[in-house]
């Protein structure tokens, strides 16, 4: 079972005559402005019913497929803090409404909102919300099997071929992240995680490569191995590191990096998470999940001049004798000595190495935009609420990277901020002795410490060796570190929320549209 898939609506007449649908579904903000005969009928119900126009509701009408009229109002779309987000939660409120009342195959129509400035993609949008609404985990899935999500179809009033295809592409990578980040850390171990993603992407454009030798991890990425080293007494637990690559035809033109974080469960290891901070954390493997979907996305796509390359550090940050432990010092891929401050900052650990190596890559390819996505840091919660943040170098800065996906995404529903990297977050994981080269983390939690959700990327650049690929260099190269710790989950309920798949309709309406 998968998304449920758009489908090309002409117009409201083609809904309402084919006999195809069985509910339709009109999001808009005002009712006196909606098409008759669907006006008529709901300024009439709304004599007795005072809850339509304020709150989704469903309505008997003669004109409407299966007599189902469901009026999402999305609420007042002009004040300086509306955004297409009122669009999003409003096809969400129809479609549950939708299906409660039995409907298998809705059409969805936006009225009036496209033309608005920061609407242009509503339509797009809506149909995104409701996948999101409709998506439930992958374990309820097996369970329960197909019947647990009965609407397959969605047809989109107005949409032609080139948008059907669109959303379908980004609809079906947002799926796969969702169950990518949101499923428990045993049905989604990292040996599952990666065979979930050979299964995700055979028969695409999309080459997979999985690394699950332990010989092969512990030489090339000590880093990953220092996480992993506890949970190799458990043969399920082994890490895993899947790499994915998609080759346009025809020329190169921009070549996308991708580094993501797959903590398919954190315990904090030996600094310990207490006091029920530990609940949630096999959706810390969210930013592997985002850069996976996005890679489904593209293959689903299949744009011109744009290659993309992944790679995923799956892996499980366990408790046990073997575990590593604050005041160690590891050497890096990158010959980096890093003294561990906490192994509950864990993430920039798995990922160093990685993106050590996509950084030498990088080197080669055209036009090379680098990119960590990661659930990294309470501190982003903190400071950005639900909000993606963005934390960039240079000479992604000099190219307004960050600043071009943001605009994108407050087109797509898919916010972020962006955040500067100064010169005090390069200070703060400076040595503090000769016996090393870099700090990972001091050992309070992100959330009170300063900036911190900024000083990671200082520390992923060093690691990396990025930094001597800045603005001052010869090969500069743009590097975007993509925290999705607040944005990962619905509400911010990393135990319970539904996993929201951040960044992949922002880079893909930036990159691959």
């Amino acid at each position: 079972m998968s998304f449920a898939h758009a489908l090309s609506c002409a117009n409201l007449e083609a809904v309402t005559r084919s006999g195809q649908y069985d509910a339709l579904i009109i999001i808009g903000n005002r009712i006196d402005s909606l098409p008759q005969p669907f006006m008529d009928v709901l300024q009439q119900s709304s004599a007795v019913d005072s809850r339509i126009g304020q709150q989704c509701t469903l309505v008997v009408s003669e004109s409407a497929p299966a007599q189902r009229l469901i009026f999402a109002p999305t609420g007042p779309l002009n004040r300086d803090y509306d955004d297409v987000r009122r669009v999003f939660s409003a096809a969400k409120a129809a479609i549950d409404v939708a299906k409660q009342a039995g409907s298998v195959k809705p059409a969805l129509y936006v009225h009036g909102i496209s033309e608005l400035p920061g609407y242009e993609f509503a339509s797009e949008v809506a149909f995104l919300g409701a996948n999101q609404a409709l998506w439930q985990p992958l374990e309820a899935r097996e369970h329960h099997g197909q019947a647990i999500s009965p609407i397959q179809e969605i047809g989109v009033v107005g949409a032609d071929n080139t948008q059907i295809k669109n959303m379908n592409a980004i609809a079906a990578g947002q799926y796969a992240a969702r169950d990518l980040c949101g499923t428990e850390p045993e049905r989604m171990a990292p040996p599952r995680f990666a065979d979930y993603c050979v299964e995700l992407f055979a028969g695409t454009a999309v080459n997979v490569e999985v690394i699950s030798d332990i010989a092969t991890i512990d030489k090339d990425y000590p880093l990953l191995s220092t996480v992993a080293r506890a949970s190799y007494v458990v043969e399920r637990h082994h890490p895993r590191v899947v790499k994915l690559e998609y080759v346009p035809q025809g020329d190169v033109e921009r070549t996308l990096i991708f580094v993501g974080k797959g903590l398919v469960y954190d315990t904090g290891g030996a600094d310990l998470k207490v006091g029920g901070f530990m609940a949630g954390m096999s959706r810390d493997k969210g930013g592997a999940a985002s850069v996976a979907g996005f890679v489904k996305a593209v293959a689903e796509a299949q744009p011109k001049g744009v290659k993309v390359i992944a790679y995923l550090a799956v892996v499980r940050n366990s408790i046990g004798s073997d575990c590593f432990v604050p005041d160690e010092i590891i050497t890096s891929r990158e010959g980096v000595r890093v003294r561990i401050g906490n192994t509950d900052a864990e993430g920039r650990l798995a990922m160093g190495d990685l993106l050590s190596e996509a950084k030498d890559l990088a080197k080669n390819e055209v036009n090379p935009e680098i990119f960590t996505v990661a659930t990294l840091t309470g501190h982003a919660a903190r400071a950005v609420g639900p909000y993606s943040a963005y934390v960039e170098n240079g000479p992604a800065r000099a190219a307004k990277l960050s600043q071009q996906l943001v605009e994108h995404g407050d087109l797509w529903a898919d916010c972020a901020e962006v955040s500067r990297s100064r010169r005090e977050d390069y200070d703060f994981v400076k040595p503090r002795t000769l016996a090393d080269d870099l700090l990972s983390s001091n050992n309070a939690p992100s959330a009170v410490t300063a900036r911190g959700h900024q000083f990671p990327m200082a520390f992923l650049a060093i690691v990396s060796g990025l930094d001597k690929h800045g603005l001052d260099s010869d090969k500069p190269l743009p590097y975007v570190h993509m925290d999705i710790a607040g944005s990962g989950v619905e509400g911010g309920d990393w135990q319970h929320g539904k996993p929201t798949a951040p960044t992949v309709a922002a880079l893909f309406a930036k990159y691959c549209r």
